[in-house]
């Protein structure tokens, strides 16, 4: 018979899990690619779309504009991504792939969502929705549902300081 206790550790282990396989993922990747998850994802992004404008790769990957902007500096500073103004309208910057990023993400293991997505998409809809509605109410138990969150698998902020993450914590 399990007790209340012992229930509340198996969540609590289960959620040490995912957290555990994201860092370890992440830390693999950077190491294995230079990369980070959300350089990766922006990466695969851009050269799913061949060309794009930064608010389209923002919106696709459900990150901040500005967020995707610093993640774009660092991978233009490296030479993985081209900006250029758009023919059409010259207000837009448009992205690019490099040669060279195109090389990188070729060789690169797929990203922890992506397995997630494909075996999550592969469950019947009540299933989906049970799993859905169970972590949102362990979001609400943690007290961390007003927490901001994209769908990017990473531990740690993707483009902010620990304050903010500290503040909207507290």
């Amino acid at each position: 018979m399990t007790t209340a206790n012992s229930r509340c550790d198996e969540v609590l282990v289960a959620l040490r899990r995912v957290i555990r396989a994201v860092g370890l993922h992440s830390r693999q990747l950077e190491r294995s690619h230079g990369l980070t998850a959300p350089q990766a994802l922006v990466l695969k992004t851009i050269i799913d779309l061949g060309e794009a404008s930064v608010g389209t790769v923002a919106k696709r990957i459900s990150l901040s504009q500005a967020t995707v902007t610093d993640i774009l500096n660092r991978l233009e500073s490296r030479q993985l991504v081209v900006r250029a103004r758009s023919c059409e309208d010259r207000r837009r910057v448009m992205v690019s792939a490099t040669e060279q990023a195109i090389a990188i993400m070729a060789r690169s293991p797929p990203l922890l969502q992506e397995a997630f997505v494909q075996q999550f998409l592969a469950l019947e809809e009540w299933e989906q929705n049970l799993l859905i509605s169970s972590l949102q109410r362990i979001t609400t138990l943690m007290g961390v549902e007003q927490l901001d969150a994209s769908p990017v698998l990473v531990t740690g902020p993707v483009a902010q300081s620990n304050d903010e993450i500290c503040s909207n914590l507290g």
